[in-house]
């Protein structure tokens, strides 16, 4: 089991189940919603229970997905598509230990001028 919270903790939550090898998302909305890049790993949503949510909230980025976060301190927490199952978790939110290692880098097309990635890892465009 994992836990994890906000900022200012009115949301919490734990996951139980598999979490993936996560990603780093440098796409123009992840990088404006969290000021740099986003980490997220992705669990299926049966997965994730809430502790404590009265100051979550819910914000539609696009057609296809909303973006969750803590309307008291601010904090994005999840991406989640409309038309899947599945919940992305920002892992900067998760307790550690986590066991979790960066995989990958995604939309790095989109990828902010005023940084560079310097590590190894497979590079996504989109």
């Amino acid at each position: 089991m994992q836990t994890g919270s906000c900022l200012c903790g009115k949301v919490a939550f734990t996951i139980e189940g598999d979490l993936t090898p996560p990603n780093a998302c440098h796409c123009g909305q992840c990088r404006r919603q969290s000021g740099h890049l986003w980490a997220s790993t992705v669990t299926h949503e049966d997965n994730l229970s809430f502790t404590a949510q009265e100051t979550l909230g819910w914000y539609h980025a696009s057609d296809i997905a909303k973006r969750g976060f803590c309307s008291a301190c601010g904090s994005f927490l999840f991406w989640q598509h409309n038309d899947e199952d599945t919940i992305a978790i920002s892992v900067g939110s998760l307790d550690e230990p986590t066991g979790l290692k960066l995989a990958q880098h995604i939309f790095v097309a989109d990828k902010g001028e005023y940084y560079d990635i310097m590590d190894d890892l497979p590079q996504r465009a989109q």
